[in-house]
């Protein structure tokens, strides 16, 4: 659906973010639309002074509801190199995609085959940018002939060994002194702790690994149980 826009700013801190003010008032993330009349998830398209943007909804995205819980810390720019893990139908990537632009390169892999169907047929085919890799993040030495070093990763698996795969991608692919991020689904890991004993063992996996915690974010109310954890690497 394509609206009008009363206006849209840059966001405060955080390059190729936006906010936009939709026609009836409200106030809400966004991104500039890398692939104009074209919606991943059924998100608002808005126009404003002959520019295209797609609404960021923190509900189906767990990067921009950090952003909205107030995270300082945004590793992504124009013409950055993602490894993202766990890429799924594409509703978080192709949000990444618009910020780092036809430059910049996302590597999705994605472990399901109906999920990669999904993302190649109706996100990458219209974003040049967007690489898919149909792999196991936990075996990344079986994507190493696709991907170059990268400067951000982000990782979002619900595996049970979740800081683990994200320690291992970044070893592999990760640029010296480039930041990670890990989106920690609790119940994902041992639904018989509390979440925040979770998120404690997953951020001293990382930091055993090497990964100093920059910031951590709970998701609580966009996520139930999640958490975003920034690291950076230094080797």
């Amino acid at each position: 659906m394509r609206t009008g826009s009363q206006k849209v700013e840059s966001h405060e801190k955080f390059d190729g973010v936006f906010w936009v003010w939709l026609e009836d008032g409200t106030k809400r993330l966004a991104t500039r639309n890398l692939a104009p009349g074209k919606t991943v998830y059924g998100e608002k398209l808005v126009k404003f002074h002959g520019v295209e943007y797609r609404v960021w909804d923190p509900y189906r995205s767990k990067l921009a509801a950090a952003i909205f819980k107030g995270l300082t810390v945004f590793p992504l720019k124009e013409s950055f190199k993602v490894l993202y893990l766990g890429a799924a139908t594409g509703t978080t990537a192709s949000h990444v995609s618009d910020i780092v632009g036809l430059a910049g390169r996302v590597y999705c892999v994605e472990f399901a085959e109906r999920v990669m169907r999904e993302l190649v047929n109706n996100v990458c085919v219209y974003r040049p940018n967007m690489v898919p890799i149909l792999a196991d993040a936990r075996q990344p030495e079986a994507y190493r002939y696709m991907v170059e070093k990268v400067d951000f990763v982000y990782c979002d698996v619900a595996q049970p060994e979740q800081a683990k795969i994200l320690a291992d991608n970044v070893e592999m692919y990760l640029k010296p002194n480039g930041k990670a991020a890990l989106a920690v689904k609790a119940r994902s890991i041992d639904v018989t702790k509390h979440p925040s004993e979770v998120f404690k063992h997953e951020t001293e996996v990382l930091e055993s690994r090497g990964l100093k915690k920059v910031e951590a974010v709970n998701l609580e109310p966009y996520d139930k149980a999640h958490s975003l954890i920034i690291v950076e690497y230094k080797p």
